[in-house]
């Protein structure tokens, strides 16, 4: 079973293997975690569960070798859709959506503030399920292909250690007007905090804590 962000921090470690009977459902097999960590009680009712890298309902039966994920409240590879450690720049991801028969291309950078909520930020921590995070990225670029038409899209997010001044997020679309093109990015800004398991630490000059975002509208609360 694999955790993230707060929920790591409470295991102590990313990855826990657990052996379940056959016909054992997704419900069943996080009560025995809760069980094993009494803390993650306390986030029962704000995460869901992700079998395979596709999100799953409480009910659904577990085979031998499923992957299982717990997905806390998202905050939001390589190619178009990539999540790295590496420092984003906007012209590589402005550069991979260009075309000649489109003249919009529109670009939302996410920076790393110097404040939040009344606290000085001294720096951010973003975690991350890479490999689903990369995937829910492209389903965005696929939403948006059957909103608006467009297939020029890239969004690069970046994960660990983040300064003030830093960028965390790349989006860059284009269109041949811009009306789609503003539209499509702020439709995928908006997504990102719904849909993508990546998870952002606030980190002050006297405290942190993680920041919950909405939790994943395709799939019920495992509790």
């Amino acid at each position: 079973m694999l955790f993230f962000a707060m929920h790591r921090e409470i295991v102590g470690q990313r990855e826990v293997e657990l052996e379940v009977e056959e016909g054992s459902t997704v419900a069943g097999l996080v009560g025995q975690v809760m069980d094993r960590y009494p803390r993650l009680r306390g986030y029962a009712n704000s995460f869901v569960a992700a079998v395979n890298r596709e999100y799953v309902d409480p009910s659904f039966e577990l085979n031998e070798g499923d992957e299982v994920a717990l997905i806390p409240p998202v905050s939001g590879g390589s190619g178009a859709f990539r999540v790295t450690q590496e420092a984003l720049a906007a012209e590589p991801v402005i550069e991979a959506v260009k075309a000649d028969d489109c003249g919009a291309v529109v670009a939302f950078l996410g920076v790393v503030r110097s404040n939040s909520r009344g606290r000085k930020v001294e720096h951010l921590e973003y975690d991350a399920y890479p490999p689903m995070a990369e995937e829910k990225l492209a389903q965005i670029g696929e939403e948006i292909l059957q909103k608006w038409g467009l297939d020029n899209v890239a969004i690069h997010h970046r994960i660990g250690h983040l300064k003030v001044g830093e960028v965390s997020l790349v989006i860059a679309v284009a269109s041949p007007h811009r009306e789609a093109a503003f539209a499509a990015c702020q439709y995928a800004v908006d997504r990102i905090k719904h849909v993508v398991p990546i998870w952002k630490k606030e980190v002050w000059d006297n405290g942190e804590a993680w920041v919950e975002g909405e939790s994943v509208p395709e799939s019920r609360p495992v509790s």
